[in-house]
């Protein structure tokens, strides 16, 4: 209910400073660490894709951190990344039509509403939910098509579209993940791509893993949690697609298949921590080819599953 709550307010009722109060609103008394990271922490960092989207608002980017220790003590996290776009309008690439892009974030909802259930449950496993928080806007401070930018990891980066904001976002979150809080495993969720959904419509999610055990972990949790995933390739002749004359990696695709091109990007960015992706964009909303037993708006995608995966770890 969270989660779906979450991912229902309107963008104006939900900016990143609004997310990362309703996070840590939400707390209570569970046994979790909430820290929220502001721009000039997150700009010190070296975050500059996180920044790229970020900047473009007057509504400024929020780094959100909960931190849920049940496990081993000193034992590493899994970290749980959630794309937090609060409004996503495409920047200069715009959008056909925007409706429905305050539910961008339901990535960011999914990750907090697991960690919560995870901490109200006493779940014998230290997991960090990581929410990249930000608005996509069209502004003078706006990124550009075309634009070269760089990352938290080193890795620059050639801009084709503004409206492949949230791996931008994400990329940092992950390399974060690895880096400040040395992640174990990394698993990030987000309404990626519409490709996904014209792939797999709104029953399936698309999964990207470069650890066949983490990916089996995940087909476990699913089949106790009842939501679907489907494993997408991830062949090496798919790199073609993020391939930059300019830069180290391409952000959007240079042929086609967009859910693929997004997942080999992110890639790039978990390195050899083990990693999932999760692409919900086709099922973080009900829709018309949706399931039944699903009510009018979101759906709370991933909750469930991320809470197995982590319980099951």
């Amino acid at each position: 209910g969270f989660a779906r709550d979450l991912v229902n307010r309107p963008g104006n009722k939900l900016t990143p400073i609004m997310l990362a109060e309703a996070v840590a609103g939400a707390v209570g008394e569970l046994p979790v660490e909430v820290q929220v990271l502001d721009e000039k922490e997150t700009r010190a960092l070296g975050m500059e894709a996180f920044h790229a989207v970020g900047d473009s608002s007057a509504n400024p980017p929020r780094l959100i951190i909960v931190r849920y220790k049940g496990g081993q003590e000193g034992a590493r996290p899994i970290v749980l990344v959630g794309k937090g776009v609060c409004f996503d309008s495409g920047g200069y690439s715009l959008k056909r039509s925007m409706r429905g892009m305050k539910g961008d974030m339901a990535g960011g909802a999914s990750v907090a509403a697991a960690i919560l259930a995870l901490a109200e449950n006493r779940a014998a496993v230290n997991v960090t939910a990581v929410i990249p928080a930000v608005e996509n806007r069209i502004t003078p401070a706006s990124f550009l098509p075309d634009d070269v930018i760089g990352s938290m990891s080193g890795k620059t980066i050639e801009i084709g579209s503004t409206d492949a904001e949230g791996r931008l976002i994400l990329a940092d979150a992950i390399t974060y993940s690895i880096q400040k809080e040395n992640a174990c495993k990394v698993v990030d969720i987000a309404t990626l791509t519409g490709a996904i959904g014209g792939m797999l419509g709104g029953v399936a999610a698309g999964v990207m893993a470069n650890d066949d055990s983490f990916y089996g972990d995940l087909q476990a949790a699913a089949g106790r949690s009842g939501e679907k995933f489907w494993r997408m390739p991830d062949y090496p002749e798919y790199k073609k697609l993020i391939e930059s004359p300019l830069a180290d990696l391409y952000n959007s695709s240079n042929d086609g298949c967009g859910a693929i091109a997004a997942g080999m990007f992110l890639s790039a960015f978990a390195g050899d921590t083990p990693w999932l992706h999760l692409d919900i964009a086709g099922t973080a909303w009900n829709s018309a080819h949706g399931l039944e037993y699903q009510g009018k708006g979101a759906t709370g995608m991933g909750v469930t599953t991320l809470y197995e995966l982590c319980r099951g770890c």
